[in-house]
Formats: C-alpha cells, structure tokens, sequence
C-alpha cells in the first residue's frame, strides 16, 4: 500500500474504516467505529492518510482532542511557572498505521504530521503540551525517541508529554 502525500479529515463517505488493520484491536476499533462520531460530538479530529491509489483505503491516522494535566504530573522545574488549576494540553489520542503500509516510516510521519497540527492549533489556542498515551512499552519507547518525557501513569497506561516549547524550536514560533 502507497500513501498519498496529503493527511485529510476522515470522511465516512469516502475513506473504508473497516478495512483499516493496525494489528491492535483498540485502534482499528476507534476509527472503524469512533472517529466519526466523536468529530460529530465535537470531541476530537481524526486525520487519515488515503492509499495513493485508492484514497478509500487508509495507510495511517491520528486523532487529535483536547485534554488536561495537572502540574503536580510535571517536573518541578517546570511545574513552577504553572498555575495551580488543571493545565490545558493537546492529546494525541490516537495514531496508528495500517499493517499493509507498515514498514515504511509511516509511523514516524504519522507523529511529525501531529505535532505539525497541534503547533498549528496551539498558535489559536495555547497549550502547554502535547501528551499521549502510550499502550505498552514498544510505543513508549517510539514516543521517547522522538523527546516525549513520562509523566504519570494514566488509566494502567503511561502518560507522555512534549512542551509545547519544543514543538515551537521545531515548526517555528
């Protein structure tokens, strides 16, 4: 499977949720039955990645929603400077590839094109990060080769963050 070179909104009507296989039961589970309603619930935006040569199939995706934190989960150092009350941050809710495009360093994309999302939104809408939660050890590690720090476990899985500091060094202020 070849991607296309575009991210765009899921659209039930043109992209094949069903088809769509990550190997992890939770994530095909979203985007097959979730990802569409919740954009209609106003909750989250799932972006997919469409198969070149057929944009119904998805190579990848990610969803983005809005979350919060509390200082406490931060390091001191940068907990500090932060107010008292819950902390407004964006969620990396999920990101998967499909197991037919996988191999490609779709993976990696998926994530850069996130970020570059979230950077777009938090010039809007100020952030103080990016979080995610990670499944198990293998995607922890994915995520803290690309600078993600632990804070907290979350719901039996280990939460993560990027400051938005960083994600303005990268993409630019």
């Amino acid at each position: 499977m070849t991607p296309s070179s575009e991210f765009v909104e899921l659209n039930k009507a043109v992209h094949d949720r069903s088809a769509f296989d990550c190997g992890t039961p939770q994530l095909n589970e979203f985007l097959q039955q979730f990802a569409a309603k919740h954009r209609a619930a106003g909750i989250s935006m799932t972006m997919v990645l469409p198969a070149k040569v057929n944009e119904a199939d998805i190579c990848a995706y990610y969803t983005l929603s809005h979350t919060e934190i509390s200082r406490k989960t931060l390091p001191k150092s940068a907990a500090k400077s932060l107010p008292h009350y819950p902390v407004p941050v964006l969620l990396i809710a999920q990101l998967a590839v499909n197991r037919a495009a996988q191999g490609q360093g779709l993976g990696k994309i998926t994530l850069i094109r996130a970020l570059r999302h979230a950077h777009a939104i938090n010039e809007h809408l100020p952030s103080y990060a990016v979080v995610v939660d990670a499944l198990d050890d293998g995607v922890r590690g994915f995520y803290e080769q690309f600078g993600f720090h632990a804070l907290d476990t979350h719901n039996d899985r280990t939460r993560l963050y990027l400051s938005m500091q960083t994600l303005l060094q990268l993409f630019g202020e």
